[in-house]
């Protein structure tokens, strides 16, 4: 089946580059959906990008004046500037030559030129806008719980044996329950004893997840038990915690204005694509 758009033909193989493309996110996104509706969804996907990029195409070459020859070889000089293998370049882009490539770019700048056009007069958010984005979006702005933390580390690798880590962090598990400091201690036994264990504050998700487990469950001036990461053994001590922290809007209102702006850039592609599509001649024969 042959996909014709405005009698231009579209080959199989633009849209199988494009479901390519695709497959990557699609998969890890859609991991639990069968792979024969999986495969079916992301062809349909595909073809309809395709069909988009070639009615903006399209349209954008009807538009505007002719891009300046000079702009396309500074474009093209730019991208060159990028590559060690001159090779590799025309690999990357599928040509031969510069002349392929620089249509490519030509069209590029069309396509762009085309679109800014779309949503250049969209209008700045309003301020009732943007107190509702606020709003409706407080959790997506809050910074994250931070605890400050330190821990006597023993490493395990090739070079450190096990039972011999596992004995030294007993010995200092033992001293600490006879009264010794944790900070002297982290000094004295741990394979990062710089600050005396100190690793400042941290965010979850910075450190390994059998890390945060532990220390973001502890209470402040508790130390931990002996536990277990890839790394090695532990005991992690925490010092303070500060909760996540809400700001205010004037704080975060560009933020917000810039997201406004991209989503009524969005809708104003989207809009400008459906028109193009309730006007286009689109057949599979």
């Amino acid at each position: 089946m042959t996909l014709i758009v405005n009698g231009e033909k579209i080959e199989d193989s633009t849209i199988q580059r494009e479901f390519e493309r695709l497959r990557p996110h699609y998969e890890q996104a859609f991991k639990d959906q069968d792979p024969r509706q999986q495969k079916a969804q992301l062809l349909d996907w595909s073809r309809e990008n395709v069909i988009e990029m070639v009615l903006i195409k399209q349209d954008a070459k009807k538009y505007g004046d002719p891009i300046l020859e000079a702009e396309v070889e500074s474009a093209l000089a730019g991208i060159k500037k990028q590559y060690d293998d001159p090779k590799q370049f025309y690999k990357d882009f599928d040509a031969e030559d510069d002349e392929k490539i620089k249509e490519a770019i030509e069209m590029q700048m069309r396509v762009e030129r085309r679109l800014e056009d779309v949503y250049k007069d969209i209008p700045e958010p309003s301020q009732e806008a943007i107190s509702q984005y606020y709003d409706q979006n407080k959790e997506q702005f809050k910074s994250p719980e931070q605890i400050r933390v330190g821990h006597i580390v023993k490493h395990i690798s090739w070079q450190a044996d096990e039972a011999a880590a596992q004995n030294v962090i007993r010995k200092a598990q033992d001293e600490l329950k006879n009264g010794a400091v944790f900070e002297t201690l982290a000094e004295k036994y741990s394979d990062c004893p710089e600050n005396g264990g100190d690793l400042g504050y941290i965010t979850g998700g910075q450190m390994v997840e059998e890390f945060d487990d532990v220390v973001f469950n502890l209470d402040v001036g508790r130390t931990s038990d002996i536990f277990r990461t890839r790394f090695g053994f532990h005991i992690a001590k925490v010092y303070d915690r500060k909760p996540p922290v809400l700001p205010d809007l004037k704080e975060v209102k560009d933020q917000i204005i810039n997201a406004l702006k991209e989503q009524a850039k969005s809708k104003a592609i989207d809009d400008f694509i459906d028109k193009l599509k309730s006007k286009a001649k689109i057949e599979e024969i």
